[in-house]
């Protein structure tokens, strides 16, 4: 099955969900088109393509317009069905500004994700970062037995964030634990980007976590980089021999670096492991050669 099907099936499901009333319809749009599907939007009159039929109410759109006490339209982003987090994704809009990005907790795994990235976002709002700009938490609640998790939209650029301003983010989210390191999780060159002030826009805070060791967020942006390129294999031997080059600017040893390094590839192997997923095959193809390896120069 095509990426295009698995899309439209994920979608299908998704409207479902939550559009599942029977009165005052509107119609919506696949957008690009069916053949990419991207955005499911409220049909507008220069759409080209034939339009589907939602309901409204008793929709989660009904219900944002309840939580933002404005009337809501909703754009579904339709997302890639094979991941271990997957969720539906919303963009709340009224009077044609975007209000929020909504996430629905729809399975016990994505609440419990939601209910932590809820948390984190919280605690960070109570701290004075300088560098690292996060969402802010604009409801939280539930609806029809899903969680809801509306956050504020960030001004996103699509543009890398240079080296000097991730290292300092990297350094501001590891002191956010305070004395005990903490790390974003996920803090891949897509759920980042420069803002026009100087600092960086960080978004996807669902995997944040206190007490790991320092240098996680670093290692973990490389090997995200490195696998557009290369084989899961290779690219976690990659990750081990660039530890010392990536983890110096944070002030990690050499020594300290590799074992790092090791340590962020056995977490991710056990984070796939605690989702029921392995987007990088079994550990035994990509995470023990490594492992292996690094013992037997110890």
């Amino acid at each position: 099955m095509n990426d295009a099907a698995v899309r439209l099936g994920y979608l299908a499901e998704t409207v479902r969900l939550l559009y599942p009333g029977s009165g005052s319809p509107r119609a919506y749009t696949v957008l690009p088109h069916a053949a990419v599907p991207r955005r499911l939007a409220p049909r507008r009159w220069w759409h080209p393509w034939p339009g589907v039929v939602v309901p409204v109410e008793g929709s989660i759109a009904a219900h944002l317009s309840e939580v933002f006490q404005r009337p809501v339209e909703t754009v579904v982003h339709v997302r890639p069905a094979l991941r271990a987090n997957r969720k539906p994704i919303l963009e709340a809009r009224s009077g044609g500004r975007r209000l929020a990005f909504v996430k629905i907790g729809d399975s016990p795994r994505a609440r419990d994700l939601i209910t932590a990235e809820a948390a984190a976002l919280r605690r960070l709002a109570g701290l004075p970062l300088e560098t690292v700009v996060v969402p802010r938490v604009l409801h939280h609640g539930s609806w029809r037995g899903l969680a809801v998790l509306a956050l504020s939209p960030l001004p996103v650029r699509r543009r890398r964030v240079p080296r000097p301003l991730l290292v300092e983010a990297i350094k501001e989210i590891a002191g956010t634990g305070g004395s005990s390191p903490a790390w974003h999780g996920d803090l891949a060159p897509w759920n980042m980007c420069p803002s026009r002030d100087g600092r960086v826009l960080v978004w996807d805070w669902e995997r944040y976590e206190v007490g790991v060791p320092y240098g996680f967020d670093a290692v973990h942006h490389f090997f995200q980089r490195a696998l557009r390129r290369m084989d899961p294999p290779l690219a976690a031997r990659a990750c081990l021999a660039q530890a010392i080059r990536e983890l110096a600017p944070l002030g990690v040893s050499g020594a300290a670096a590799r074992q790092t390094a090791l340590r962020y590839l056995i977490a991710l192997a056990d984070r796939h492991a605690a989702d029921g997923h392995e987007p990088l095959g079994p550990p035994e193809s990509w995470l023990n050669p490594v492992a292996d390896h690094e013992e037997s120069l110890t």
